[in-house]
């Protein structure tokens, strides 16, 4: 009886004390810009500001990260894998959900995000910030990922009538993405009168359901 020789999958290298430092403090600092871009911006952050609440010296910031540019899309890139992460979770569960319930969850996910005050604010038309996004690979790979599935999903709604058949695909992936920096969140916050679950519910009825009173 021949018996078949199972191979062990190749460990991963373990890696040095440094090694581990590097990354933590670089994630350290990526956390720091995306606080900071989702408090002020991009045009408003400094490089000071992050040196200094990372707790290190600009020099060795910009050991890990050579510009302003850098530092910001490293925050993007981070918000976009979360999003795939989160697609994934929603995609886990097909069959199980509509289509358009998966496109409520999304604008759900990304408000909860930016109420949490962890989702960078978009750059402007003309930021040094979009045009560095427009070349960072990972970023736009990324962006394209997410837009190819939330295609699919708007395609399908509207297919069976959830989602208004009239609208181009585009306005309503453009109007989804929206949600992400969505001024009304901050100021109905800011108003003190609602919790952040009400905030939300009140937001994805005036975007799935529109203003106008239902019959």
């Amino acid at each position: 009886m021949v018996t078949a020789v199972q191979k062990s999958a190749p460990s991963t290298p373990k890696l040095s004390f440094r090694e581990q430092m590097h990354i933590a403090r670089e994630d350290a600092i990526v956390s720091a810009v995306n606080r900071l871009l989702a408090e002020k911006g991009f045009e408003a952050m400094t490089v000071d500001e992050v040196a200094a609440e990372v707790g290190i010296a600009k020099a060795s910031l910009y050991k890990h990260f050579p510009s302003k540019e850098d530092l910001a899309a490293a925050a993007m890139v981070r918000v976009m894998d979360r999003a795939r992460a989160f697609l994934d979770s929603l995609q886990a569960r097909d069959g199980q959900t509509t289509a358009i319930d998966q496109l409520r969850a999304v604008a759900r996910w990304t408000m909860e995000v930016q109420l949490a005050g962890e989702m960078p604010s978009l750059p402007s038309e003309n930021s040094t910030l979009r045009a560095a996004l427009t070349t960072n690979k990972a970023y736009v790979d990324g962006l394209m990922d997410v837009s190819d599935r939330l295609g699919a999903w708007i395609t399908a709604a509207q297919a069976n009538g959830s989602l208004n058949p009239a609208l181009p695909p585009i306005a309503v992936l453009y109007t989804l993405y929206a949600r992400a920096c969505d001024p009304v969140l901050g100021f109905l916050k800011g108003a003190g009168l609602y919790t952040d679950d009400e905030i939300i519910e009140m937001v994805l009825s005036t975007c799935f359901d529109g203003l106008r009173t239902r019959s």
